[in-house]
């Protein structure tokens, strides 16, 4: 394990060094950001534009970039969106908003989609087996913002239990803050639930017709007993590493959620340097979603291994 683990590793970096290479070259072949004339920040921007060598080769300009990065963990400068101040200082201020409301998402929905999972295999080929089936390929079918529409109407406008946007501040753990983020969370939940409902129902409903529940049935367990000690024991061996690659599954997802709700995080964030041009901001943002996204791949592998100790034992022959 030890050994695969450092080979996944050094995959990974490997990886996130050439997407940060292909980004960094392709948004410095971009016309260059004009500079307000008069602003007293347009100095400090020009100065870091020629220490990172704007007028230098692409190489050698990713080369003072990775150096910055590695020995000063400096992102650079806002040029349009906070124009003079430094990218990491608000990208660390806009962090807290996506995580939070990525973690209610995932803390109320995924114990709800492993539930109905396991109600749909033990009901197998019942009607409510069906219903759940087909609620769910429709649900997965169905992007996460269609349903920020559907919920702002129905629950914000026709009934009005909810803000439209999302409260300012930072008190997130206040009763007012978490409540204007139900519409989020909901938005970003219906395709987590729908997804665990499916794999739990799948996983389930296999093991559920495997020889050894049969044997454990004729031993005395009753269903609920063998369902409980043994089925689920073994259906969460792929259950578990899911709930760490569905965490970034919604935090790339968010993207379009913090827009239309108005959550001041990583996602709104991205989408304004994206409009606004702010190449140093959008280049922060883009290596973050690449590393959150090999890192959950790589966690989700190796707790195979820990979960299984049938792959841990298969990796050492």
């Amino acid at each position: 394990m030890l050994k695969y683990t450092l080979q996944r590793i050094l995959y990974m970096l490997l990886v996130l060094f050439i997407i940060t290479l292909m980004c960094f070259v392709l948004i410095r072949m971009l016309p260059q950001t004009v500079l307000p004339a008069g602003d007293p920040h347009t100095a400090i921007v020009e100065a870091r534009r020629e220490a990172l060598g704007y007028n230098k080769p692409y190489l050698v300009q990713f080369g003072i970039f990775m150096k910055n990065v590695l020995t000063k963990f400096d992102w650079g400068v806002s040029e349009v969106l906070y124009f003079g101040q430094d990218v990491l200082t608000v990208f660390l201020d806009k962090l807290p908003a996506t995580v939070i409301v990525n973690l209610y998402s995932i803390i109320f929905t995924i114990p709800i989609g492993i539930g109905l999972g396991v109600f749909a295999a033990l009901k197998k080929n019942t009607w409510i087996d069906y219903l759940i089936s087909t609620l769910t390929m429709v649900v997965i079918s169905v992007p996460s913002f269609v349903y920020a529409f559907v919920i702002q109407y129905v629950f914000c406008y026709k009934l009005q239990w909810f803000p439209f946007l999302m409260k300012s501040g930072t008190d997130w753990f206040s009763p007012s803050m978490i409540w204007s983020m139900i519409p989020a969370v909901m938005s970003l939940g219906f395709g987590v639930i729908a997804g665990f409902t499916r794999t739990t129902r799948a996983e389930l409903t296999e093991v559920l017709t495997s020889e050894f529940m049969l044997l454990a049935r004729t031993k005395g367990l009753t269903k609920a007993q063998a369902t409980i000690r043994h089925a689920l024991r073994n259906c969460f061996v792929v259950i578990v590493p899911s709930i760490f690659g569905e965490f970034v599954g919604i935090l790339g997802g968010s993207l379009i959620i913090e827009r239309i709700f108005s959550i001041p995080g990583v996602g709104s964030l991205t989408i304004n340097a994206i409009n606004g041009q702010d190449y140093p901001m959008f280049m922060l943002t883009t290596v973050f979603y690449t590393a959150v996204g090999l890192a959950a791949g790589l966690v989700v592998d190796i707790s195979y291994g820990f979960i299984d100790p049938r792959i841990r034992m298969g990796s050492k022959k």
